[in-house]
């Protein structure tokens, strides 16, 4: 059961490495939003709104927390089985769909874009998180977990690989930067935008985070990043302005659930444990110094002393 720290530092916010004081407030301490949901995924922040979107899978639902009043209530139901979310660089929301095994784009006046949906004539899997980069591409993950079950989805055949594509949406091409991985999942850009890492979600022995060169419109120089080792889950995964990597973690263990922070070196130095697994995350907060996450039933909330990377 969730029990908020009664003093500060809280002991939730645990430094493995001393390079990680810097980024922890003594006085700021884990904070559950709200719980209810089946399964949390795809946080985004909305500073203009001083609003959270986050994805509750299996209900079919997105959810808005609002700043000012802490309240939450449905954003879209049904959502499509919506899971991650991101904006792109005019501020609309982009979401991956499991149910139409699209993603879209929600419109100044609410009405949906289809933005990719096939590729060479097939339908895509199950679209699972995306980013967008500054040059307006987006760029997100294509597993089958979607059409597994009839759980966060539609039972279906898959008709593709498990691919990562690049989108550009002005000019309607789609292209694969990355070829069958074993359950790509959660992504994102290294603050000057030189490198994405994917996390590779079903690999085996270990899930593992990846790392490439970002070339032009495509990737090079695939690398392992981080093996998550026996019982690691990477998932969602968002940069600071420092390059800092933190990760949704966990397996139902109370030593793994939470966030894992790798510095960009691939160093553990941090973690913020909490009593549910973490599927996502993202930066918010006026000045994008609230690290928001999305864990199983629930919404968690911490104050950091960085800044998570804008569009991230």
């Amino acid at each position: 059961m969730w029990q908020p720290a009664e003093r500060y530092p809280d002991p939730a916010i645990e430094a493995l490495d001393a390079s990680f004081e810097r980024y922890r407030l003594f006085n700021a301490a884990v904070e559950r939003l709200y719980t209810g949901c089946r399964w949390s995924e795809g946080p985004v922040w909305f500073g203009d709104a001083r609003h959270l979107l986050w994805s509750d899978i299996p209900n079919n639902r997105i959810l808005k927390w609002d700043e000012e009043t802490g309240a939450v209530a449905p954003y879209r139901a049904p959502s499509g089985y919506a899971n991650g979310n991101t904006r792109d660089r005019r501020g609309r929301l982009v979401t991956c769909e499991h149910g139409g095994r699209r993603v879209t784009r929600t419109e100044p006046d609410g009405s949906l874009t289809v933005l990719a949906e096939s590729f060479d004539g097939k339908r895509l899997n199950s679209p699972n998180d995306v980013v967008v980069k500054s040059d307006g591409s987006i760029w997100f993950s294509d597993p089958v977990f979607g059409i597994a079950g009839h759980y966060e989805g539609e039972r279906a055949e898959s008709e593709l690989p498990q691919h990562v594509y690049r989108l550009d949406p002005d000019a309607g091409t789609l292209e694969i930067v990355v070829e069958d991985l074993r359950g790509p999942n959660g992504l994102c850009f290294s603050p000057d935008e030189s490198v994405l890492y994917i996390v590779e979600s079903r690999a085996a022995p270990h899930r593992r985070i990846l790392a490439y060169d970002v070339v032009g419109r495509g990737l090079s120089n695939q690398r392992v990043f981080i093996d998550a080792g026996p019982g690691g889950t990477p998932d969602g995964l968002r940069c600071d302005v420092d390059g800092n990597l933190w990760c949704g973690w966990g397996m139902g263990r109370d030593e793994l659930d939470g966030v894992m922070v790798f510095n960009a070196g691939g160093r553990a130095i941090g973690r913020v444990r909490l009593p549910e697994r973490c599927a996502n995350l993202c930066f918010g907060g006026k000045a994008r110094n609230r690290l928001f996450m999305a864990a199983s039933r629930s919404l968690y909330a911490l104050y950091i002393n960085t800044q998570g990377v804008v569009g991230g």
